[in-house]
Parts: structure tokens; C-alpha cells; sequence
């Protein structure tokens, strides 16, 4: 995929307002030890003798790792649609050659010193020039590309939803475990990814396309990237699709939550348009700086949703949970227009699982029963059981 930004640029002024992309990241394990298994080839291989699977599955660098994406839509309810059949065949076809999948943010005791990257030119350059960082990355996660209408207004949405960040990552959260230990945090997955590799997490704003494309091109020119696919910030304009793609959250272990959290995402990216509609870039203010907005990206990291973040603008504290109602309230001409009935859990998978664990039940047995409600609220009714 060329780094070509004039045609990037193309992409957005052509395209459709409010489209939908919903992508889901899933583990591949065993259904007895839950171990992950290296078998990318193996799923994909099944995949393609599936007419939707072989459009729809992709790889993500690892080879424990399988993608499942709803293609682009009209409409939200038209990808969750699509989303939950591309799901059961995707579960049909795993546990046909003797595999399951799970969905949390991490795998809560697999190692990575023997994860293995996948086989093809793209990952291949990856691995050698990441190194550990490639190496380390294995997390799984929730993306969801909306498309925006305006080279211009694409970025000053990726501007806006910086601040954003943090409260989809604190109700998304849900890796609290790693190495057969309570990380202490509601989401350590954020810690591997979004620390570790380059050009990730929260973006500098960048106000137009005029300057955000003399920066990607510097990069470009200066060797740093070679495809915009190497900008892995947690929002970004995709110059592929003419989206804006959000790729903060954690993977999510019920089905249900996973579309409930992704129409938080699809209202907060809408809004925020709309707003830029009415009242400009610089209707509300100058954006956050980005040491505030990393402030409250830690406290996401750390305490999750019921934890409580700064309103830099106000110099206030406020619960996780307020700001979410906030958000909600704000988002309501968006969920409007879009159709969405968003139901958002009381509690998330990392509260859950951390419930769990206080309740004295084991971390593999936490895993085991978040594997089983993953089959049975991804799967549909007539999904196979694991050969």
C-alpha cells in the first residue's frame, strides 16, 4: 500500500458521510488448554473455501491472531448484521479444525517469546524493523472506520476525538491480566501496544490536511514509514477507505458489547463532525494538550470505568462514569441520526474478571468461562463445536 497522500486526500473528498467499518480481533486457542495456538494459516486456509470468510478474515501480525471485518456499510445496524453472520461463520469454520477463539484484551498467561509473526512481506519487514516490539504485541482489540466527508474535516475529527480517547478506553477496558498475574491496571493491553510501538497512541492535533500530510510525508521521505498502515495512532485518518478509525479499545468478551461499544464509538466520531459542521475547528476552544489528554489516558489505563478523570477545562476531577453520561447526552442528536439504542454494561470485562478474582476464583478459570461466553454470545445458535 504506497504512502500516496494526494490520492489519501482524494479518498476523504469523495467519501460518504457516517459509513460504517466494524473490525474484531480474536485469539486462537485451544478449546482444551486455551493456550494460544500458531495456526493463522491453518484458520486461513478454512477461511478461504468460505465465500464471505475469504473477504472478510484477515491477519494482524501474529499468527495466534484472526480478524473479522463487516466490510463497509451504510448504516450501523447493516454492519452489525453483517458482523454477526461473517462471526458464525468465522466460529463454524474455527471449530471445525479443532480450534476455539477468545476475546480479552490479553491472553492472561501465554508467553510471548515463542509467539510467531506471520509469514508474508508486509510482516516480515515489520519484524525486522520492530524487533521486540513486534514481537512482544500480543494483544487482540476492537477497531471501528467511519467514513468522513473532507480531507480537512477528517483531521480535525481525528483532532477532537483525541480527548476522547481515554473514556472509550476506560469503558472498553478489559485486559486486567497478564502472566498469570492481576496486572493492577483494567487495561495492561494498552500498556503493550500503545508504549511500545512507534507513531502510536495519542496524536499531536494537527488542525488541516495540508499539515498532517507535510508531516506523514516527511516521514516518508526521511524513511520512517513506507505505508500509512505504520501509523498505528489510536485515532487516524485511513487513506485506504476515507474513514476515521478509532483503535483504542480492548476487545471485548460478549458479543452484544462489542456492537454496544462500537456505537459509542460510530456516536462520539458523529458528533463530533456534526459539531465541526456548526461551529468550525475552533468552536470549542483549543484542543486539549497532549500531556492532559495522557493524564487521563493512564487513569483509563489504571482504574478503567469506575475509576475518575480530569476535566482540564474546568480543573475538576469527575467519576468515569459522569463523563460518560456527559458523553451520552452529547451524543444524542448523532445516535439519532444514526439509529443507534446504545446499552452499555454496568460493569465491563476487566470489572468482571477482577470481581471474579476477588471472589477467589483462579485467573485460568476466569479465562475459561470468558472463552465460553465469547463462543456463546459470538458463535449463533448453530455454530460447531470444536473438532
Amino acid at each position: 500500500m504506497a504512502l500516496d497522500l494526494d490520492l489519501a486526500r482524494e479518498k476523504f473528498e469523495a467519501s460518504q458521510d457516517f459509513t460504517i467499518g466494524l473490525e474484531e480481533e480474536f485469539a486462537i486457542l485451544d478449546p482444551q488448554t486455551l493456550e494460544l495456538e500458531h495456526r493463522f494459516e491453518d484458520v486461513m486456509a478454512a477461511c478461504r473455501r468460505d465465500e464471505v470468510l475469504a473477504e472478510s478474515a484477515a491477519g494482524e501480525l501474529i499468527a495466534s491472531e484472526i480478524e473479522i471485518r463487516s466490510g463497509r456499510s451504510e448504516t450501523f445496524a447493516e454492519a452489525a448484521s453483517r458482523q454477526r453472520e461473517r462471526r458464525a461463520r468465522l466460529f463454524d469454520v474455527v471449530g471445525g479444525i479443532g480450534l476455539t477463539l477468545g476475546a480479552m484484551g490479553t491472553h492472561p498467561w501465554a508467553g510471548y517469546l515463542d509467539q510467531r509473526i506471520i509469514d508474508t512481506p508486509h510482516y516480515n519487514r515489520l519484524r525486522h524493523e520492530l524487533g521486540w516490539v513486534a514481537q512482544r504485541n500480543n494483544t487482540w482489540s476492537l477497531h471501528l472506520h467511519m467514513g468522513i466527508r473532507g480531507a480537512d474535516r477528517a483531521i480535525a475529527v481525528c483532532d477532537w476525538m483525541r480527548e476522547l480517547l481515554p473514556l472509550l478506553l476506560a469503558v472498553s477496558a478489559n485486559s486486567p491480566f497478564l502472566d498469570r498475574r492481576d496486572s493492577g491496571l483494567h487495561s495492561v493491553r494498552t500498556e503493550i501496544f500503545t508504549r511500545t510501538f512507534p507513531r502510536c497512541g495519542v496524536p499531536s492535533p494537527f488542525r488541516d490536511w495540508s499539515t498532517y500530510a507535510g508531516f506523514v510525508g516527511a516521514l516518508e521521505r526521511l524513511g520512517s514509514v513506507v505505508e500509512p498502515t505504520q501509523l498505528w495512532w489510536s485515532v487516524r485518518p485511513h487513506h485506504s477507505f476515507g474513514t476515521v478509525e478509532v483503535r483504542i479499545c480492548d476487545a471485548q468478551t460478549r458479543g452484544e458489547e462489542s456492537f454496544a461499544m462500537a456505537g459509542l464509538i460510530a456516536a462520539c466520531i458523529a458528533q463530533t463532525a456534526l459539531d465541526y459542521d456548526e461551529r468550525g475547528y475552533d468552536g470549542r476552544g483549543a484542543p486539549l494538550a497532549d500531556r492532559e489528554i495522557e493524564e487521563n489516558l493512564w487513569r483509563a489505563i489504571r482504574h478503567g470505568a469506575g475509576g475518575r478523570m480530569i476535566d482540564f477545562r474546568r480543573g475538576e476531577e469527575l467519576p468515569t462514569r459522569s463523563w460518560l453520561e456527559q458523553v451520552l447526552a452529547w451524543t444524542e442528536p448523532a445516535r439519532g441520526r444514526l439509529g443507534l439504542d446504545l446499552r452499555l454494561p454496568e460493569r465491563n470485562g476487566a470489572q468482571r474478571a477482577r470481581e471474579a478474582l476477588d471472589a477467589g476464583i483462579s485467573i485460568e478459570d476466569i479465562y475459561r468461562d470468558a472463552v465460553a461466553e465469547t463462543r456463546r454470545t459470538y458463535a449463533g445458535a448453530h455454530a460447531s463445536e470444536p473438532a
